[in-house]
């Protein structure tokens, strides 16, 4: 893992993990802000990435605007959770894949560039695992933001507006998903990585980087910059949260959860029968459980959730972790 002793380091991580410059020559505008030079800010994002401490420069696309995606969990015995996990890393579109302290213990998010693609991919899993899959649909996103900033100072929270399901006025076009899915995969580390993600594309240069800009503002890109991974970082207590919370009372509550430092996201997702009762879910990253329980608390009284169930679910660990697959694969193109 690549060690955070460069100051510079410091910087790009603080800083330009939201916010960055869609422009031909985006790593001289860092360098600029930062007083350093081009050559520099990419060597430092060539290390943090070889390095492990961050994924991808690149953008997280909100929910189900482009593309579809879902949360999901099987429950599997202990000695059967090492094969599952590599099962499901091995599908291409589950973009995460985690093992959390439950009897539901195998957690991953289902994506692809529709529901069908989705719906698809969790029948595999079933027919592969010979496992029931709950199928958390997102209902409404409040809040989402996976910024962790070194220097501990909150800010930049994104407040989901009119649901999170969908953008008021946003139309998508042609083209609109292979733009983005390079966006998942990452820029590359050069001096013009639109330019190079136009030739892919088959684009002008212009063109990507106008259309990116525009998705930036419909809110279909609520974050363009390092997309960290946060256990490198030293966040390694991360606990989703989940509430039994009465209908006529989540949106309120949620969208007071959600307005409380320490919350990462924020979700109400359907429930699922009888096997899962839980509607709104958070999830909080700290630096350690006591932290992560102390953040909860704090959230919870705030937001008017002490009385209701809830369950606590710590990450145990991290299998896969990517950008989220919103295009079509190849095979799927026909």
């Amino acid at each position: 893992m690549e060690r955070l002793t460069h100051h510079l380091d410091q910087q790009l991580l603080d800083n330009w993990q939201r916010g960055f410059p869609v422009v031909e020559r985006p790593f001289r505008a860092v360098a600029d802000a930062l007083g350093t030079s081009e050559d520099k800010v990419l060597a430092r994002l060539v290390a943090l990435k070889a390095g492990g401490v961050i994924a991808r420069v690149g953008a997280v696309v909100r929910p189900n605007t482009l593309g579809a995606s879902t949360l999901a969990a099987i429950s599997v015995p202990d000695l059967e959770v090492e094969a599952t996990a590599e099962l499901l890393a091995r599908e291409a579109g589950i973009n995460h894949v985690y093992l959390r302290e439950n009897d539901w213990n195998i957690w991953f998010v289902a994506t692809g560039p529709n529901r069908a693609s989705v719906d698809a991919s969790l029948a595999r899993v079933e027919l592969q695992t010979n496992r029931k899959v709950l199928d958390l649909r997102l209902e409404r996103a409040f809040h989402i933001d996976l910024g962790f900033a070194l220097n501990g100072k909150v800010g930049n929270r994104h407040i989901v507006p009119n649901g999170g399901v969908s953008t008021v006025g946003f139309v998508p076009r042609d083209g609109d998903a292979q733009l983005v899915q390079q966006l998942m995969v990452g820029l590359p580390l050069v001096p013009r990585p639109f330019l190079e993600m136009s030739y892919e594309l088959e684009r002008d240069e212009a063109d990507v980087m106008q259309r990116i800009r525009e998705l930036e503002s419909a809110g279909v890109l609520p974050r363009i910059g390092l997309i960290v991974r946060h256990r490198a970082l030293g966040w390694c207590s991360n606990a989703m949260v989940v509430w039994d919370v009465p209908e006529g009372l989540i949106d309120a509550a949620g969208a007071e959860l959600a307005k409380q430092d320490g919350i990462n996201l924020c979700y109400r997702r359907r429930r699922h029968a009888q096997d899962w009762p839980f509607n709104l879910y958070c999830m909080i990253h700290a630096k350690s459980r006591e932290s992560a329980l102390a953040v909860l608390e704090r959230a919870s009284a705030a937001a008017g959730l002490d009385h209701l169930p809830r369950t606590i679910l710590f990450s145990l660990r991290c299998f896969k972790q990517t950008g989220a697959l919103v295009a079509p694969q190849p095979k799927e193109a026909a």
